[in-house]
């Protein structure tokens, strides 16, 4: 019997069920698929139907291997269809840092990662006709006046030292019009990146994974894993026993595998749906149609959606349990950048647990000789964890340059382990989260 009260997977959704969100009510989703039943066997199994684990397996089967996926609920359920949709630039933390951290050389290679990852899904999405709502363009804004000269220099040096030409700098009545606020000083508009409808896009990659021929298990929680000699996964009804195992379970991890769990820690975080707007309201907003994301600690992000309404993520919570009034409780972010639209009914709020590591970089490791895990994309996953997964199934494969790179980064554990991250973490976000407000 699993303990709803300490397991994410559980603590806020009904089993087997996407949440009440606006992307549940707009993708195609398909019937439930069946649960796992008696002992299977394949090539690879990866537990895990989100970005990471269906890259994972779409790449794999396509080369040949047999693979079956497990999940504990439904394709898409947790992060990756749930999550803001922005295909960002660069990793989580910028150049600079990176340059510090792993050097000149190193950094330039996770620079080309990322420019691999949102290559990666526009290949995807126009190889398997993922209808995914795809629009170009990220606004990176600053809400205080002290980083725009950080921002206007991180853009030239991107321009100049990794020669990206798809970024400018804004600032002043330029900026305002593109947002339809002016509660932002400066910006980095990234034309190089985009935005989609993160469900419908995980649904196209399972969709593309079965036509191959691929098996997905969902409302199988798995049990029990043993990885010693053969790979055995077990749920409550089945078994699966194969070469190679992929953890692919992000902040729904759990206790499955302690190694990972210790340096990669689950957040929650919650997404609004208004109405839809009126003409005038729809068209003075991000009148081009981009996606922005804010310079704070806890990001505000937001875009507008394909049926004219405005999605708008913030804030975030460390506790199991979700807000019992997402609606109210994101509102008053919103309404701060656009107080135009006070009076708006918000119809959709949902809430969707992602997983961070330490240095906000993904966690990627190889566990033993047959086990792979990818997690902790800290916000950054909708183009790193889809490639992550094509990293893995490279190493499967043989080819483990890209992989090796990113398993080359160095991870902390959380102070205090699992059991004492979340609560010293809370301390360290209040903190970050009062800074902004100052």
């Amino acid at each position: 019997m699993v303990d709803s009260r300490n397991n994410l997977l559980f603590s806020n959704d009904d089993p087997g069920t996407y949440p009440a969100s606006w992307y549940a009510a707009t993708a195609p989703v398909q019937p439930m698929r069946p649960q796992l039943n008696g002992e299977q066997h394949c090539d690879v199994v990866v537990i895990g139907a989100g970005f990471t684990g269906l890259s994972a397996a779409l790449k794999l089967i396509a080369s040949g291997y047999k693979v079956i996926v497990i999940d504990a609920h439904r394709v898409g359920w947790g992060a990756s269809g749930r999550n803001g949709g922005q295909l960002g630039s660069g990793q989580r933390v910028d150049q600079d840092q990176l340059e510090t951290s792993y050097g000149d050389e190193n950094a330039a290679r996770l620079w080309q990662l990322s420019e691999d990852s949102k290559t990666l899904v526009r290949q995807l999405i126009k190889t398997y006709q993922i209808d995914c709502d795809f629009c170009p363009g990220i606004i990176d804004t600053d809400h205080k006046a002290r980083f725009s000269q950080s921002t206007r220099a991180y853009v030239e040096k991107l321009q100049k030292v990794y020669g990206y030409k798809d970024i400018d700098y804004l600032e002043g009545k330029e900026l305002s019009d593109l947002l339809g606020t002016d509660c932002y000083v400066s910006a980095a508009i990234d034309r190089g990146a985009g935005h989609l409808h993160p469900l419908k896009f995980v649904l196209g990659l399972a969709r593309a994974f079965e036509a191959y021929g691929g098996v997905i298990y969902e409302s199988s929680v798995v049990e029990s894993v043993t990885s010693k000699n053969q790979i055995e996964i077990r749920t409550v009804s089945g078994s699966v026993k194969a070469g190679r195992l992929v953890f692919a379970c992000n902040g729904y991890l759990g206790n499955l595998q302690s190694e990972v769990a210790s340096a990669v820690m689950p957040i929650n975080n919650y997404i609004i749906a208004t109405a839809p707007l009126s003409d005038a309201q729809y068209n003075s907003i991000l009148p081009n149609n981009m996606a922005v994301a804010d310079s704070r600690f806890v990001v505000n992000y937001f875009r507008k959606s394909a049926d004219k309404r405005l999605l708008f993520g913030g804030r975030e919570s460390y506790g199991y349990r979700f807000p019992e009034d997402i609606k109210g409780f994101v509102r008053k972010a919103m309404v701060k950048v656009y107080p135009q639209l006070d009076t708006v009914d918000i119809e959709y709020g949902w809430g969707g647990t992602l997983a961070i590591t330490m240095n906000r970089m993904p966690h990627v490791c190889m566990l033993s000789t047959n086990v792979y895990s990818a997690s902790g994309y800290s916000g950054h996953g909708v183009g790193m964890a889809t490639l992550c997964g094509h990293l893995i199934a490279d190493a499967i494969d043989g080819d483990n340059k890209r992989f090796t790179t990113m398993a080359g980064i160095r991870h902390r554990k959380f102070p205090g382990g699992v059991a004492l991250r979340s609560p010293l973490m809370k301390l360290g976000m209040l903190y970050y989260s009062l800074r902004d407000r100052l």
